[in-house]
């Protein structure tokens, strides 16, 4: 395969990109951006901030008026109209004694309120299955029967498959790690599960077709601030971060053909995100398969390109960009061009984030102004499909304390810390699993690991939770989509 890490020049920024004014004071949306996605998507972003802004301020209201007559009944109508949930009566009928124990409230309220958002997303959705069937079926025609991705932990990136790529719920399987630094032990066991699934039941295609299982490693870097602002993981090195990705996608190649045989049915690749902008740079693999840190698409780039074209004008733009890439010369030259399926799919996916770089243009000026951590709390254990908005929070993805602690440290030490424990505020921290109802004993197994993973987290951060300064949700749950979260009690 050759090596894929190469020293060379610096990889250089992503330049930005403004709105457009005609003059008219409305800005024209970009020609191959998808419109009403985007306004759904908008509509979907602030209900969801929305229902999340309002707890401090009612909170603050509450520890106001504490020492008032009715005090507990006052403070429950307040959060029941303008949250949607009701506080731990305990807690409320408790003030006079010693205080409100404000901080127990922002956790409970803020546990509360994931409980009822990620509750409610499903309803009246049907249409989630249908464009999950839609997106296999055209990723089978791509020759992917899996599509697999790993983002880094940071919340910045929770938007990556519904925002930033475009790709439905359930089509593809998201598993988040501090610097993008997946478990290939654990993605060497998930492709021979699918592969199992191929040879036993032909899902999604039989095991005769010549399909290929993808593997995407997703890094980020900070075009405003990129010393300070980028993957936290990685020191803000965007060349780090890159770097490091790449290997982790060569090491899960190399373990599966060691492990099964030489040339077997997988296919890597390399995506970077600006999380200033929601930008994207997909290093394209050559023809042996291999990707450079030097050779890739920059969707920036081709957003200001495109911009006054006409749609079939930008539609063949995309593709130059991509065969030029193909064949650049320099750092980064590769042997040829990948297989028809691979292009298609960069293709798309390049398309898809145009859509998103007009979403940022039109509802945030073109660039986010938190350019930094602002997550509200840390998802520990498995990822929740229905959290899917930019900087609302950390995950940790983890089976046992032990293999997930560094990706905890980041998230504890290095974000909430400063985000939340410096300005008093404890760490809220959901710990979500999922059983299988098909399976016996499982969800007694889960609950059981739910609660060792709370536990150790306690322990873990004693001088925080002896303070009161971070508290543990444990929610299990079916595997299956659309599944009501099932809270555990402490």
């Amino acid at each position: 395969m050759g090596t894929e890490s190469e020293a060379g020049p610096e990889l250089g920024e992503v330049g930005r990109y403004a709105p457009v004014d005609d003059g008219s004071g409305v800005r024209p949306g970009h020609p191959l951006a998808d419109v009403r996605g985007n306004e759904r998507l908008q509509a979907f972003e602030q209900g969801f901030r929305d229902r999340f802004a309002d707890l401090i301020p009612v909170l603050r209201e509450i520890h106001a008026m504490q020492h008032e007559k009715d005090f507990a009944e006052r403070a429950q109508s307040l959060a029941e109209r303008r949250l949607g949930v009701r506080l731990p009566r305990q807690v409320l009928e408790d003030a006079w004694i010693n205080h409100l124990d404000t901080r127990r409230l922002y956790l409970d309220g803020s546990f509360r309120l994931f409980d009822r958002m990620v509750n409610e997303y499903w309803a009246g959705r049907d249409d989630l299955v249908a464009e999950a069937e839609s997106a296999i079926a055209w990723f089978l025609d791509c020759d992917f029967h899996e599509v697999d991705i790993s983002p880094c932990s940071d919340g910045r990136l929770l938007g990556l498959r519904r925002f930033i790529l475009r790709l439905p719920d359930m089509a593809v399987r998201v598993k988040s790690y501090a610097g993008a630094l997946f478990d290939i032990e654990e993605d060497v066991r998930h492709w021979t599960k699918r592969e199992l699934l191929r040879f036993r039941e032909g899902r999604p295609t039989t095991a005769d077709v010549p399909s290929r299982y993808l593997k995407v490693a997703a890094y980020h870097y900070s075009s405003a601030d990129p010393d300070h602002q980028g993957c936290t993981a990685h020191a803000s090195c965007e060349r780090e971060a890159a770097d490091a990705a790449l290997r982790q996608l060569r090491a899960f190649r190399q373990a599966v053909e060691n492990t099964y045989c030489c040339g077997a049915s997988v296919d890597t690749l390399l995506i970077g995100v600006d999380t200033d902008t929601d930008a994207i740079k997909v290093h394209v693999p050559d023809g042996d398969t291999r990707m450079s840190l030097y050779r890739f698409v920059d969707s920036a780039a081709l957003y200001r390109e495109t911009q006054d074209m006409n749609e079939q004008d930008a539609s063949l733009a995309v593709y130059r960009a991509i065969q030029d890439t193909v064949h650049q010369q320099g750092w980064g030259t590769g042997n040829g061009a990948p297989h028809e399926g691979m292009l298609r799919f960069i293709s798309r996916l390049l398309m898809n984030n145009l859509s998103q770089l007009d979403y940022v243009a039109r509802y945030h000026g073109g660039h986010y102004a938190d350019v930094g951590h602002r997550e509200r709390m840390i998802i520990v254990g498995q990822e929740v499909e229905e959290m899917q908005v930019r900087n609302f929070a950390y995950i940790a993805h983890l089976d046992t304390m032990e293999e997930g602690a560094e990706s905890m440290d980041v998230g504890v030490n290095k974000v909430f810390r400063k985000l939340n424990v410096e300005r008093g505020l404890p760490v809220p921290v959901v710990v979500h699993f999922r059983y299988d109802r098909k399976v016996p004993g499982s969800r007694e197994r889960v609950e059981a690991r739910c609660r060792r993973v709370r536990d150790e987290i306690m322990k873990r951060y004693r001088d925080l939770s002896e303070k009161g300064l971070i508290g543990c949700h444990m929610v299990i749950r079916d595997k299956r989509s659309g599944s009501q979260l099932e809270p555990l009690e402490a």
